[in-house]
């Protein structure tokens, strides 16, 4: 498992650290900031509350695993209003993480994947209408799940906040 903090900062993340899922606990402040609408996307989208599934659903999930891997990306911004550094770093941790997914997947095919931000892959997702057009590619958030980010990280021993200027996005997996 240690080889996989090092296979993950080569392969393009920032930061990365083991995951201990005996520190996941779901909260309703997480979930009740997506229907406050920081995102836009609930009740909008298969991989958001509530389509995403119940607290019971997700520990049950969780149960089976406990190990995983927190993984970042960190970005320099030029003040605190770059928006296309923000940009730019989400994009490379969505991208990353999605690459790497498909890596993981080959000794963990069973890993359950938890990203940053609402899913992007379509330009209007199906939901509740018709079933999701990319089941196998779609990731739920940490934050739709459930996690408070910031607490999964401080109790993983990882930073969340490198500082001024910077912007971090976190993602995790469920391996084992």
């Amino acid at each position: 498992m240690n080889d996989l903090v090092k296979q993950a900062i080569e392969y393009g993340f920032s930061h990365a650290a083991l995951l201990d899922t005996d520190t996941l606990v779901l909260r309703t402040e997480a979930r009740d900031m997506c229907a406050a609408g920081k995102c836009k996307s609930y009740n909008k989208s298969w991989v958001c509350p509530p389509a995403c599934g119940t607290f019971e659903e997700f520990y049950a999930r969780f149960a089976a695993y406990s190990k995983g891997l927190i993984v970042q990306t960190t970005a320099m911004l030029e003040d605190d209003f770059d928006y296309e550094g923000m940009q730019e770093a989400s994009a490379a941790q969505k991208a990353n993480f999605a690459e790497f997914r498909e890596v993981l997947l080959k000794r963990w095919p069973n890993l359950i994947a938890l990203g940053s931000g609402s899913c992007k892959l379509c330009d209007c997702c199906s939901w509740p209408d018709n079933p999701c057009r990319h089941p196998s590619k779609a990731i739920v958030s940490m934050e739709a799940a459930g996690l408070i980010v910031s607490d999964v990280c401080k109790a993983n021993n990882i930073d969340y906040y490198y500082g001024p200027k910077t912007l971090t996005y976190t993602s995790c997996y469920i391996l084992e």
